[in-house]
């Protein structure tokens, strides 16, 4: 994968379930003031699922433009970016993303297999950040390496392509934080204040 500088733009906010990284990327969106497009990942496939999507848009303003994009990310951005302009562009989440990715992949995927096959999607996002760096991004994502080991091994494979797929992501992003019960450290770069 290729590799571009550092995204001055980019702001990747990361933590468990429940840790509340959705809503500090959120209130991040709303003190900003400005033009906020919420990039949703998630595909209604349950009752839960809904309860849970219903939660989440209950809390966005209704001036805030919603893309809902389980796949094909970039280009969707990319092609909704061509007759709009934003301030804030809010990814939520990645982790729903590379979930959406395997879940079209065979049951015997390997992990190099499912990295090379998903790799291409974060390339195409990465140049999708880089290209509309005049929006400030803030991409969320889960952290899943204080977990227990999955017991299957689709579980393990989400977990492997999701941790390469967070390291990439920090790795580029101007800014980091982690979430830890509703309480955000700012990792990236280091010793800095929140504001």
């Amino acid at each position: 994968m290729n590799q571009p500088n550092l995204l001055s733009s980019l702001t990747f906010i990361l933590g468990g379930a429940r840790s509340g990284k959705s809503t500090l990327a959120e209130n991040f969106a709303l003190e900003s003031g400005g033009t906020v497009l919420y990039v949703a990942t998630a595909r209604i496939l349950d009752e839960e699922m809904r309860q849970r999507i219903r939660i989440h848009q209950s809390r966005r303003p209704k001036e805030w433009d919603t893309l809902e994009a389980p796949e094909n990310i970039a280009q969707q951005i990319r092609e909704h970016l061509q007759n709009h302009t934003y301030d804030i562009i809010l990814l939520d989440c990645l982790a729903v993303y590379v979930s959406n990715n395997l879940m079209k992949l065979p049951d015997n995927t390997t992990e190099d297999n499912a990295w090379r096959s998903f790799s291409g999607e974060l390339d195409q996002l990465i140049a999708c950040v880089n290209h509309f760096s005049s929006s400030k991004w803030l991409i969320v994502s889960n952290e899943v390496g204080h977990g227990v080991v999955p017991a299957y091994p689709l579980g393990r494979l989400f977990r492997d392509v999701l941790g390469r797929t967070n390291q990439l992501i920090a790795q580029q992003a101007q800014t980091v934080y982690y979430m830890i019960a509703g309480i955000p450290m700012k990792i990236k770069p280091q010793g800095l204040d929140l504001a």
